[in-house]
């Protein structure tokens, strides 16, 4: 790939991140999602009425499903294809509750005969590839949760894959009439002009990568609120202390949900993230984006499950109760990655001023809410409690085990002191001179 290309925008001010305005900036409201149709050119009229009777068949067949299932698909994995049809039955995947489906027009010439062996082989390449990750699930954790799940309803074999931009990709998710189920697209003309016709080993680990988006596509479960009035925040769900530590771990999990879908955010109010190139995990690695808001909604997946650990495993119950305390009491209200160019702090922790502070839950608690900033590009310093986890790695490369001890001891260290001070002023000796 060509990261030379990558729109890293325009870097943040830490001033953004003054949290003069936190409180009111925490409630963000739902991107209208539009759907885009369109229209033939004229032609005579016999053509122009076969064409309205096709296109009301393709109509009936493509919308009409989308309208019972009541799930609208996204903007950002809009798909355009030579046919959007498959002719085949579907080949078997060994375990697998999915097929793989070949494409009207795959493995045609330019005066548009088919030539077998190029279909024979974007075939054999793509089903030898998933009967390996298959034998290996474990080894490939996306893919194997993606199955457990069963987010994946089709793998289809097109002729070639673009989004709605035009930009053709050698995989894309795209998602389906059916919640909780997308289908990924698999361009036959990329696969051989990238190699990986008859390399099914080369292949495995691409189609690993991309069960990040399966899984990230597939996740239909209610959002939460948006804009919640400042009457709302006594029925916000949060615990005391000791109710949180007698809770389970599944127990706490299920509070978070709660809670994401009331006032906790796990996004960037400043948008710093969109344009951005992401990190492979584990790797310096950055990997272009396929929409200008996708590397902003892999990192809200990853600080979410990153949450998830926080609050349901053992490990954090004996080394950072506080963390804990801190996600389902009412204290933290957003952890986000966030791009902060001019700052060479990998986390820090903002804390409104206490004039700001607010009444919530039933016990009327007074908080002062505070954000969990991880700079997406920075590296601990040897200083930092965590630094020993990261292994030099920049924030947003960390894989999600690490990066939950990280937020976790961000928490633990900080949330106190912070919230006895409100907004820091040494947050300006970190800076670069």
């Amino acid at each position: 790939m060509n990261h030379d290309r990558v729109s890293l925008g325009p870097p943040l001010d830490s001033h953004s991140y003054r949290t003069a305005s936190m409180c009111q900036e925490f409630y963000r409201a739902i991107r209208p999602v539009h759907l885009t149709v369109s229209h033939a050119r004229g032609r005579s009229w016999s053509d122009r009425s076969g064409a309205f009777i096709l296109g009301l068949v393709v109509w009936m067949v493509a919308v009409v499903p989308l309208a019972i299932g009541g799930h609208k698909g996204s903007e950002e994995h809009h798909v355009v294809s030579d046919t959007g049809t498959e002719h085949s039955v579907g080949h078997i995947i060994e375990g697998a509750t999915f097929r793989v489906y070949l494409s009207e027009g795959v493995g045609t010439d330019k005066e548009g005969s088919q030539v077998q062996a190029r279909v024979d082989a974007a075939l054999r390449t793509v089903v030898e590839a998933f009967n390996h990750m298959m034998e290996h699930p474990t080894d490939y954790a996306r893919f194997d949760e993606a199955l457990k799940k069963g987010a994946l309803q089709k793998v289809i074999i097109e002729p070639k894959v673009v989004n709605r931009e035009g930009k053709e990709f050698l995989l894309l998710v795209a998602q389906t009439a059916q919640p909780n189920q997308v289908n990924l697209l698999i361009s036959a003309s990329a696969l051989e002009k990238q190699g990986y016709l008859n390399h099914p080993d080369q292949l495995v680990p691409v189609l690993a990568r991309e069960f990040q988006w399966v899984v990230s596509k597939s996740d239909t479960t209610p959002k939460r609120q948006t804009n919640m009035p400042p009457g709302n925040f006594k029925q916000v769900p949060i615990k005391t202390n000791q109710e949180i530590a007698e809770m389970s771990g599944e127990d706490r999990d299920h509070l978070l949900q709660l809670l994401f879908r009331t006032y906790l955010t796990t996004t960037d109010r400043h948008n710093s993230l969109d344009g951005q190139s992401y990190y492979e995990t584990g790797s310096t690695t950055r990997i272009p984006p396929a929409q200008s808001d996708s590397t902003t909604k892999l990192y809200d997946i990853r600080v979410r499950e990153a949450l998830q650990k926080i609050v349901r495993e053992p490990y954090f119950q004996e080394q950072t109760p506080k963390a804990i305390r801190s996600l389902l009491n009412g204290k933290v209200w957003n952890v986000t990655f966030a791009d902060i160019q001019n700052r060479d702090w990998a986390t820090r922790t903002r804390v409104v001023p206490k004039e700001q502070s607010i009444t919530v839950g039933e016990q009327e608690r007074t908080i002062q809410p505070a954000m969990i900033l991880i700079n997406i590009h920075r590296s601990a310093a040897p200083e930092d409690p965590f630094y020993t986890e990261t292994n030099g790695l920049p924030m947003g490369a960390l894989p999600v085990d690490k990066l939950a001890r990280v937020i976790a001891q961000e928490i633990q260290n900080n949330i106190t002191e912070k919230s006895m001070r409100g907004h820091v002023a040494q947050d300006e000796l970190s800076a670069p001179q």
